[in-house]
Protein backbone atom coordinates (compact mmCIF):
# COMPACT_ATOMS: atom_id res chain seq x y z
CA UNK A 1 0.00 0.00 0.00
CA UNK A 2 2.97 2.44 -0.25
CA UNK A 3 4.79 3.35 -3.31
CA UNK A 4 8.38 4.84 -2.50
CA UNK A 5 10.12 6.82 -5.68
CA UNK A 6 13.48 7.55 -5.21
CA UNK A 7 15.53 11.05 -6.99
CA UNK A 8 18.76 12.67 -6.33
CA UNK A 9 21.38 10.18 -7.18
CA UNK A 10 24.47 10.65 -9.42
CA UNK A 11 28.19 11.26 -9.87
CA UNK A 12 30.40 13.55 -7.94
CA UNK A 13 33.24 14.38 -6.98
CA UNK A 14 34.86 13.39 -3.46
CA UNK A 15 34.28 16.31 -1.15
CA UNK A 16 31.24 16.83 -2.86
CA UNK A 17 27.37 16.84 -1.85
CA UNK A 18 24.00 14.98 -3.14
CA UNK A 19 20.43 15.44 -1.93
CA UNK A 20 18.75 12.71 -2.42
CA UNK A 21 14.96 12.08 -1.78
CA UNK A 22 12.12 9.63 -1.52
CA UNK A 23 8.45 10.25 -1.56
CA UNK A 24 6.24 7.71 -0.88
CA UNK A 25 2.74 7.50 -1.82
CA UNK A 26 0.11 5.31 -0.66
CA UNK A 27 -1.12 4.56 2.79
CA UNK A 28 1.55 7.02 3.89
CA UNK A 29 -0.20 7.78 7.33
CA UNK A 30 0.72 4.71 8.24
CA UNK A 31 4.28 5.29 7.79
CA UNK A 32 6.63 4.91 11.52
CA UNK A 33 10.09 4.46 10.13
CA UNK A 34 11.51 6.01 7.21
CA UNK A 35 15.46 5.39 6.13
CA UNK A 36 17.82 5.24 3.67
CA UNK A 37 20.16 2.00 3.11
CA UNK A 38 23.35 1.19 0.98
CA UNK A 39 23.92 -1.95 -1.04
CA UNK A 40 27.32 -1.84 -3.31
CA UNK A 41 28.13 -5.21 -5.22
CA UNK A 42 29.53 -8.16 -2.95
CA UNK A 43 28.23 -6.53 -0.01
CA UNK A 44 25.08 -6.59 2.43
CA UNK A 45 22.84 -4.07 2.20
CA UNK A 46 23.34 -1.61 5.36
CA UNK A 47 21.52 0.89 6.87
CA UNK A 48 22.62 4.87 6.13
CA UNK A 49 19.93 6.57 8.61
CA UNK A 50 16.36 6.41 9.60
CA UNK A 51 14.02 8.61 11.21
CA UNK A 52 10.59 8.27 12.80
CA UNK A 53 7.55 9.40 12.68
CA UNK A 54 8.30 11.54 15.61
CA UNK A 55 11.69 12.50 14.37
CA UNK A 56 13.93 10.18 16.27
CA UNK A 57 16.92 9.69 13.71
CA UNK A 58 19.75 7.09 14.03
CA UNK A 59 22.80 7.20 11.94
CA UNK A 60 25.19 4.82 10.68
CA UNK A 61 28.90 5.78 12.23
CA UNK A 62 29.86 5.83 8.82
CA UNK A 63 28.04 8.68 7.75
CA UNK A 64 27.36 10.54 11.08
CA UNK A 65 28.47 13.94 11.07
CA UNK A 66 28.20 13.98 7.13
CA UNK A 67 24.86 13.18 6.36
CA UNK A 68 21.44 14.35 7.49
CA UNK A 69 18.26 12.58 7.28
CA UNK A 70 15.10 15.02 7.29
CA UNK A 71 11.44 14.74 6.72
CA UNK A 72 9.11 17.20 4.96
CA UNK A 73 5.46 18.51 7.16
CA UNK A 74 3.85 16.31 4.98
CA UNK A 75 5.62 13.18 6.57
CA UNK A 76 5.36 11.73 2.80
CA UNK A 77 9.00 12.43 1.59
CA UNK A 78 12.39 11.84 3.54
CA UNK A 79 15.58 13.62 2.17
CA UNK A 80 19.09 12.63 2.84
CA UNK A 81 21.75 14.99 2.63
CA UNK A 82 25.11 13.60 1.85
CA UNK A 83 28.11 16.06 2.56
CA UNK A 84 31.71 15.46 2.45
CA UNK A 85 31.47 12.70 0.56
CA UNK A 86 33.59 9.45 -0.24
CA UNK A 87 34.55 7.12 -2.66
CA UNK A 88 33.52 4.66 -0.02
CA UNK A 89 29.85 6.10 -0.28
CA UNK A 90 29.54 5.19 -3.56
CA UNK A 91 26.17 2.49 -3.72
CA UNK A 92 22.95 2.42 -4.58
CA UNK A 93 20.85 4.15 -2.85
CA UNK A 94 17.65 2.56 -1.37
CA UNK A 95 14.88 4.30 0.42
CA UNK A 96 12.57 2.11 3.13
CA UNK A 97 9.22 2.73 4.61
CA UNK A 98 7.94 0.53 7.66
CA UNK A 99 4.20 1.33 8.55
CA UNK A 100 3.38 1.20 12.06
CA UNK A 101 2.29 -2.70 12.84
CA UNK A 102 -1.28 -1.41 13.36
CA UNK A 103 -1.83 -0.97 9.82
CA UNK A 104 0.36 -2.84 7.79
CA UNK A 105 2.85 -5.83 8.57
CA UNK A 106 4.91 -5.64 5.35
CA UNK A 107 8.28 -3.87 4.54
CA UNK A 108 8.66 -1.14 1.63
CA UNK A 109 11.59 -0.61 -0.83
CA UNK A 110 12.28 1.97 -3.60
CA UNK A 111 14.10 0.97 -6.64
CA UNK A 112 17.21 2.42 -5.23
CA UNK A 113 19.32 5.30 -7.06
CA UNK A 114 23.01 5.34 -7.80
CA UNK A 115 25.48 7.45 -6.04
CA UNK A 116 28.78 7.51 -7.28
CA UNK A 117 31.73 9.33 -6.00
CA UNK A 118 35.08 9.69 -7.91
CA UNK A 119 38.22 10.80 -6.25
Amino acid sequence: QVQLVESGGGLVQAGGSLRLSCEASGSTFSIRVMGWYRQVPGKQRELVATITADDNIVYADSVKGRFTISRDNAKNTVYLQMNSLKPEDTAVYYCNAEPDRYYDNAYYWGQGTQVTVSS
